[in-house]
């Protein structure tokens, strides 16, 4: 956006024009302290545990653990992370302009076949020299991961990168879940969703239990990957995860199914049903 070797206009003259000051141009941004970082891992790996546990019972926890922090280090670890304890908060914002908040349409609702309801969220993934975000977007019925993808920025398009790549693979589902996180609420999402003809449904604000499914594959993803192994970096954590999203899909059995793999169980109930949409892929991730 600046250049420096501009033939007629100066550093400063740009800045001005963009609307950035010159101390901010010339300001290198600094990563998360290895101290910092260590204390997210610990903040992550108890929030799998008590995901009820706001900012200050956080900071009692660590204390409890020998780490000197206060509640203003713990409750911007956890907004840098994206964790929002289970219970409902005090509304003390309100969402961007033209972010519209949808209902949530599975209460009462039976879902018995794949495609008829899918789910989404996003989760932080420790590393040991920094962290990525993780996006998974799950058949509720069958619980097999469709696509999935990394990035180092919360922003929205490794989120709807991976809804193209599902979309493109499996067709439409009838309803689609999220909670109402930014990228979810976001133009880029909600369009998506709407020109492929699916109906929106949103988490009730701070319901963790309304997006159940996707936050266990996060617990089973964690202490059986993330945790094993503490990746050092981008690639080494998309291999990884690649490798157990391959496991989770194929070879994992799982108790709502009677011991049936996700892609086991999806298949043959499409086969049942009638013609299946196209064959199953390896789910892949791109680093944003």
């Amino acid at each position: 956006m600046i250049r420096p070797d501009h033939p007629t206009l100066s550093i400063s003259r740009q800045c001005r024009l963009v609307s950035i000051s010159r101390s901010g141009y010339y300001h290198e941004a600094r990563g998360e302290s290895l101290e910092n970082l260590a204390l997210m891992a610990t903040i992550d790996r108890q929030f799998l545990e008590t995901p009820f546990y706001g900012a200050r019972q956080m900071t009692w926890h660590l204390r409890a653990e020998g780490h000197l922090v206060n509640i203003k280090r713990v409750r911007r670890l956890m907004r840098l992370m994206g964790l929002m304890p289970i219970y409902r908060p005090p509304r003390t914002s309100i969402p961007a302009k033209g972010h519209k908040i949808y209902p949530y349409l599975l209460r009462g609702l039976k879902i018995e076949r794949p495609n008829q309801v899918w789910c989404a969220d996003i989760t932080y993934i420790p590393l040991a020299k920094g962290f990525l975000y993780l996006v998974a977007i799950m058949d509720w019925w069958s619980r097999k991961v469709l696509a999935w993808r990394l990035s180092n920025t919360m922003d929205t398009q490794f989120c709807v990168d991976a809804l193209d790549e599902a979309i493109s693979r499996y067709g439409s589902p009838e309803i689609f879940n999220t909670d109402q996180g930014s990228q979810f609420t976001s133009w880029a999402w909600t369009q998506r969703l709407r020109e492929a003809s699916v109906r929106i449904s949103m988490d009730g604000r701070g319901r963790f239990l309304d997006n159940i499914f996707i936050e266990r594959l996060w617990r089973s993803l964690k202490y059986e990957c993330i945790y094993l192994h503490a990746f050092s970096g981008g690639r080494e954590a998309r291999q990884g995860i690649g490798d157990w999203m391959t496991f989770y899909n194929h070879r994992r059995p799982h108790a709502a199914h009677g011991g049936g793999t996700p892609v086991g169980v999806y298949r043959e109930r499409l086969s049942a049903s009638g013609p299946g949409l196209r064959p199953d892929l390896r789910t892949t991730a791109l680093v944003a």
